[in-house]
């Protein structure tokens, strides 16, 4: 073989060996973490007029605090800014993303077991750009589609759904797992459709917090944490003002429900949006690939690297004034009991008209934002 011959062997190997790793690389870049979700097309018919349980009702109020804009049903509510036929996603996004956020109270090693703490739906506009969050009460009674055929469970609290799905329970045989039978109660009965999940279980949550340093938030009045408990702790009393929260008092903060489940969401805004302004400090972003890498094992998600590498792209590019966050009406749900035949106990549960909540889930799917009260024309800008 000739010199040249031996030449140009070597770089045909050198050009098959750069191209198969250049394949394996983008099929890893682009390949979902978990197992996708695959959610099925329901007619309206499917869905069960009849799925809410009589209840025995009680008033129910907690304390408010300063957390964000409350959704006011007799408000009137714009459409956010839409795409155009000039605008491309930033990012390398698509137009849109709606993405399941499930923080577990894990019951064993891994995500087994456990119930679904909190439920938040993002959606991401990657166009105009903003983000829009809402939260789900966990304790809603709903329909829990797919597992009937598992000891004749056909109900139950919105929560149990991530439960039943997780594997460790064998009650679900569907895509995605306990995110997939979540998002699939949540499909079933709000008609909300989701592309994407993200689950982190309690012990994740503080080593994320403490890996970055703690978290500032600023209260407009002081939180005793210690309500309900008979030993007080001094570190959970939390005074009006700037407070630091390292991972185990953010979780201590964000799982309390003293008064009402409606406390335990409004706590999880505050610290959501302290987490934002952390995480989108000018100083931490060259930080965020590492963070990532560090706990992208520790979470369950069907989010492929590149759509988390567009995820942290576009949290750099949507002005603040275009991230929303905000709950249903506090007044829409009724606290009730119900006989849950899974555990034979009879149970605490929210009620509420689910076609009000159809309607409003609607909306926000389609971009729709509620205007803070006292404003008729503010929607978020491009």
């Amino acid at each position: 073989m000739t010199k040249h011959r031996v030449i140009l062997l070597l770089l045909l190997i050198i050009m098959l060996v750069t191209i198969t790793a250049g394949v394996y690389v983008l099929y890893k870049w682009n390949k979902p973490l978990g197992p996708q979700l695959y959610l099925p097309t329901y007619s309206p018919s499917a869905v069960s007029k009849t799925s809410q349980p009589a209840l025995s009702t009680s008033a129910s109020s907690g304390q408010v605090i300063s957390s964000g804009t409350e959704l006011n049903s007799a408000q009137q509510l714009p459409i956010a800014a839409s795409p155009t036929a000039t605008r491309q996603p930033l990012c390398n996004g698509p137009a849109t993303m709606t993405i399941l956020v499930i923080g577990s109270d894990e019951r064993s090693t891994g995500y087994l077991y456990g119930l679904a703490d909190s439920m938040h739906v993002m959606r991401i506009d990657f166009t105009v750009p903003n983000i829009m969050v809402i939260d789900f009460p966990r304790d809603l009674w709903v329909e829990i589609p797919g597992i009937s055929d598992h000891y004749g469970i056909t109900h139950g609290k919105l929560n149990q759904a991530y439960l039943f799905g997780n594997p460790g329970m064998g009650y679900y045989d569907g895509p995605g797992a306990g995110p997939g039978l979540l998002a699939r109660t949540l499909d079933f009965n709000f008609g909300l459709r989701v592309d994407h999940y993200l689950a982190i279980d309690r012990q994740t949550f503080v080593r994320m917090i403490d890996s970055i340093g703690g978290v500032d938030i600023i209260l407009d009045s002081p939180i005793n944490l210690n309500e309900g408990s008979g030993t007080p702790n001094p570190r959970l009393y939390l005074s009006a003002g700037k407070n630091h929260l390292d991972g185990n008092l953010a979780l201590e903060m964000a799982v309390n429900r003293i008064p009402t489940t409606f406390q335990r969401m409004k706590y999880q805004k505050i610290i959501l949006s302290a987490l934002r302004e952390k995480l989108l400090n000018p100083a931490m972003l060259p930080k965020l690939p590492k963070l990532a890498a560090q706990f992208i094992t520790s979470v369950q998600t069907d989010l492929s690297p590149s759509e988390i590498n567009n995820l942290m792209c576009i949290a750099q590019s949507v002005p603040k004034s275009n991230i929303q966050a905000d709950s249903f009406p506090e007044e829409m749900f009724t606290a009730g009991v119900t006989f849950d035949e899974y555990r034979n106990v009879t149970t605490f549960v929210y009620n509420a008209d689910f076609e009000k909540l159809r309607a409003m889930v609607a909306e926000f799917m389609n971009g729709i934002w509620p205007i803070p009260e006292g404003d008729g024309t503010a929607t978020p800008q491009p």
